[in-house]
């Protein structure tokens, strides 16, 4: 098995950022969803409902802030925002949050066609991974769903374009394309392993650096929503119910909790470990 894949997304729910390598550190990988968009009350905003966050692209400059460009936007340098200045916001294990700036705020605001704003996980320490989805005590992460770092195989993925042309073969629909992998919003992409094996894995080591399985992941309608296109439909949601699914949830990937710190970088081996 080796990576074939790694993309960061520095602020939640924004274009992926594919990269060569990251650097690992105890709450994710570098760069990764330390920012997010959020209400001006503080609530969470992702591409879920708010799809023209799928038009931004967020990369992280060398002192620690962002660059955020958009269609039709002015670029926005936005710095690293002053730690003690926070602002209430609606995150799990999460109470608050670093103020991006009123320049964010605003370019925000009008980029996507709501009031919103930027806010940025200052203490890495702060967010404790949620117990009911594998955290351990001491287990930390960023500003993501449910854990440091997730990880899909092309194995499983080539296996569910399988099922959902079977599915729409039954249905009399017209084929789809396979999904990309992109779809699914992984940090890490592995090839090598057979569909599904993933789900009996206890312990990886990527490279040199070790992570603990803290369990699979659950799919939500994000992934029924084209990145690029901004369409949505029922795949792959509706193909995985049907094979994947128990306690409530359709299942896809797994989520990591880095054991140990380093780098991986596209063409790591990949070790399921005891």
């Amino acid at each position: 098995m080796r990576v074939v894949g790694i993309s960061l997304y520095p602020v939640k729910s924004t274009r992926a950022h594919p990269v060569d390598r990251a650097r690992v550190e105890r709450w994710g990988l570098a760069g990764d969803r330390r920012w997010a968009v959020v209400t001006p009350d503080g609530e969470p905003i992702t591409a879920r409902h708010c799809r023209p966050l799928f038009t931004v692209t967020a990369s992280t400059t060398p002192d620690g802030g962002l660059l955020l460009t958009a269609p039709g936007a002015p670029d926005l340098a936005v710095p690293l925002p002053e730690p003690a200045h926070t602002v209430p916001v609606g995150f799990v294990n999460l109470a608050r949050a670093a103020a991006g700036g009123d320049a964010a705020d605003a370019w925000l605001t009008a980029t996507l066609g709501r009031p919103a704003r930027l806010v940025w996980l200052a203490d890495t320490t702060a967010r404790a991974v949620p117990l009911e989805v594998g955290g351990q005590p001491g287990d930390v992460y960023h500003l993501g769903d449910t854990a440091p770092i997730h990880l899909i195989t092309l194995g499983s993925l080539r296996r569910l374009d399988d099922w959902i042309a079977e599915t729409a073969v039954e249905r009399g629909e017209e084929l789809p394309e396979p999904l990309e992998a992109g779809r699914f919003r992984a940090n890490v992409v592995l090839d090598g392993a057979s569909a599904f094996a993933e789900d009996d894995w206890k312990r990886l080591r990527l490279g040199t650096v070790d992570f603990r399985v803290a369990g699979p992941c659950g799919r939500c309608v994000m992934t029924t929503i084209d990145p690029e296109t901004r369409a949505s439909g029922k795949e792959p949601i509706r193909t995985l119910a049907r094979h994947r699914k128990s306690g409530g949830w359709a299942w896809f990937g797994i989520q990591l909790v880095p054991e140990s710190l380093g780098e991986i970088a596209v063409g790591d081996p990949a070790e399921v470990l005891p």
